[in-house]
């Protein structure tokens, strides 16, 4: 009778919704993920603490390129890396997959999502391979995370996308790049790619699309980075010759131009004409970029001034930190910056390409 008399008290609860949702407390309040590759060659989903503290490590079946947090329940979707086709829903308190997402046939993902503010959608970016379009994918994220379905990217090779405050639209990055899985990490359409930035509502309708000029469409916009006011920062990769690389960092504001910076004379070229991250810092004022095949991360003004940079091996992943921001790289260090980079821990891991913000 106890018995009964508990279990009818726990779906009282439930039905009255006092029960608690698990959050990322119960997952150690982790302030970053990032996938990484092991000593032992296997590959994990990685929490993170603030001062760099290694909270938890969940197995991945392959390379994992980013994740995306869940905005309140302790919930990542892990991507492949592209042209990968796992995205896998884990729960980050229990270390268990939850659910692995699919794409229809034809299609496969491009290794970075966006959860809607509530937590209640996941957008992702997808290719559409068989009539070459970039699509974004629609998720139920507050059932089961079955798919809804889908809609135009604005463009090809949509790579990253964010929520744009105050959360009612979506920005996509667009690189302009054609791939097909067949043909592996092979680009098809360089001498004619457009790449291009589009803000897209949430039934799909295209509400502002810009795109570099003309003597610089072969600077694919990659990845994305939104501030609070609607400020977008951009990182590009240059698909031309070495010797021509055009400004590889650019903002934007909706209804605005798109601006490019350069970082001085010589800069790019060091950089191999590519951005690997981008993040503003805590306070918003600043913007870093990464450039792991040349070893450096550039900090900027919020209006692309160059404020000084850092030389660290496969530096790669970026994001916000207290005052700054925080860097990893793939010999495993994690560095906070907030004017000069210091160390704040070293794993025996290499971590991939990106740093994922908490909260």
């Amino acid at each position: 009778m106890a018995g009964a008399t508990r279990r009818g008290f726990l779906a009282g609860l439930l039905a009255s919704g006092l029960v608690p949702r698990a959050s990322w407390a119960d997952a150690g309040n982790p302030a970053y993920l990032a996938a990484a590759r092991l000593p032992s060659g296997v590959f994990a989903l990685v929490g993170l603490g603030a001062a760099g503290e290694r909270l938890f490590e969940i197995p991945l079946p392959g390379r994992g390129h980013a994740a995306v947090a869940h905005p309140s329940r302790p919930l990542a979707v892990a991507f492949a890396r592209r042209p990968g086709q796992f995205a896998l829903v884990i729960d980050c308190a229990s270390g268990e997959t939850v659910r692995r997402l699919d794409t229809p046939e034809g299609f496969h993902f491009y290794g970075h999502g966006a959860f809607s503010a509530d937590g209640a959608t996941l957008f992702t970016t997808e290719n559409d391979y068989e009539t070459g379009r970039g699509m974004i994918g629609i998720w139920d994220a507050a059932g089961e995370f079955a798919r809804l379905g889908a809609m135009p990217s604005g463009g090809l090779g949509p790579h990253e996308l964010r929520l744009m405050p105050p959360g009612e639209t979506l920005v996509v990055a667009n690189g302009g790049i054609e791939t097909h899985p067949e043909a592996g990490r092979q680009k098809l359409n360089i001498p004619t790619m457009r790449p291009n930035l589009s803000y897209l509502a949430f039934d799909g309708t295209l509400l502002d699309q810009v795109e570099p000029p003309e003597a610089w469409h072969k600077n694919s916009i990659r990845h994305i980075a939104v501030r609070g006011d609607g400020l977008v920062a951009i990182a590009c990769q240059w698909q031309g010759a070495m010797g021509e690389v055009p400004p590889l960092l650019a903002t934007h504001r909706r209804g605005g131009a798109l601006a490019f910076h350069g970082f001085g004379p010589g800069v790019e070229s060091d950089l191999q004409g590519y951005l690997g991250s981008v993040a503003f810092s805590g306070s918003g004022e600043e913007i870093a970029v990464t450039g792991p095949r040349g070893g450096m991360a550039v900090v900027t003004d919020a209006e692309g001034r160059v404020a000084r940079r850092l030389d660290q091996r496969d530096i790669c992943g970026a994001a916000p930190g207290a005052g700054g921001f925080v860097f990893t790289t793939g010999e495993g260090w994690v560095l906070a910056d907030s004017g000069g980079p210091r160390e704040l821990a070293r794993h025996d891991c290499a971590w991939d390409n990106h740093l994922v913000p908490v909260g």
